[in-house]
């Protein structure tokens, strides 16, 4: 009689046991954007605590402009696509090493950004490559890293070939959990139409994941994006109001302030302090998703 309890129990317990030893899926972020989250702060003035942790369990795909992403992970190290500077980092770095203290276990990166880069058309962009999302530019042009001028194509398929190569064969699976956002001042002399292309980007983004997964949730994927330092050549007012307004409308979209953050000489973008400042408010808010 008491084995046949003992046995009954341990049937019981196991479906327990078996659920709190279940694996989290996998973390996965998404990172794009200009040349303040390309990167241009040297890699000697990272923060002292990434130079004495570094990082273990980050692993990244990135793309810039004809440099593809290839579907394929390696371990980050920050640094930009420049042949004669490589060694530079942006506020995603800051946000990654966090990220690392929280997690001890991989996690992804998949990022796109070129400096000097605009979403609408009517604007100068680096390479003549740009992130608009409008039917008419996408039906005409590849992806940048294939011969095109389109940034977000080069982004969205470098996502879904990560995807088909590595994430959907983790046996722990995988959750794209949010994307990081810092772009505009190209976009500056069109900024009365910088609400509709930046709502384009998003819906383009968020359509292009839930098509690729079949997740639905992802037509809600969460967007961190940060606005400009005070005094910064390129910022532009009517740039932050068009991201507060899509905060406002969108419970999804968050608009991280960095009107206080210092800038280099140039004035236009961050200097370390300013990157890990807003890399910083970036993590302030991946960490209550």
């Amino acid at each position: 009689m008491k084995k046949n309890v003992i046995v009954a129990l341990l049937m019981f317990c196991l479906p327990i046991v078996a659920q709190a030893e279940e694996v989290e899926p996998a973390v996965v972020i998404l990172t794009a954007g200009q040349s303040n989250t390309d990167g241009r702060v040297d890699n000697e003035d990272l923060p002292d605590y990434i130079k004495r942790d570094g990082y273990q369990y980050c692993q990244w795909s990135f793309g810039s402009g004809a440099h593809s992403g290839n579907g394929q992970f390696e371990p980050f190290s920050p640094r930009i696509y420049n042949q004669n500077k490589p060694g530079r980092w942006a506020y995603d770095a800051v946000v990654y090493y966090l990220l690392e203290q929280q997690l001890q276990r991989p996690f992804y990166i998949i990022k796109e950004s070129l400096g000097g880069t605009a979403i609408d058309t009517l604007c100068q962009s680096n390479s003549n490559m740009h992130w608009s999302a409008a039917h008419a530019y996408l039906s005409r042009t590849a992806a940048s890293d294939k011969g095109g001028l389109s940034l977000l194509k080069a982004f969205t398929e470098n996502i879904g070939a990560c995807i088909d190569n590595h994430l959907s064969k983790l046996p722990e699976g995988y959750d794209i959990k949010a994307m990081l956002w810092h772009q505009g001042e190209s976009d500056r002399s069109q900024a009365d139409r910088y609400y509709d292309n930046l709502k384009a980007v998003v819906a383009y983004v968020r359509t292009y994941l839930v098509n690729k997964t079949g997740q639905q949730k992802y037509a809600h994927l969460p967007v961190i994006c940060g606005t400009f330092a005070k005094g910064s050549k390129q910022g532009s007012e009517k740039v932050v109001e068009a991201m507060l307004k899509l905060q406002c409308e969108d419970p999804n979209f968050h608009v991280v302030d960095a009107s206080d953050a210092t800038l280099q000489k140039d004035q236009i973008h961050f200097d370390a302090a300013g990157a890990e400042l807003l890399g910083k408010r970036m993590y302030d808010i991946l960490e209550t998703l």
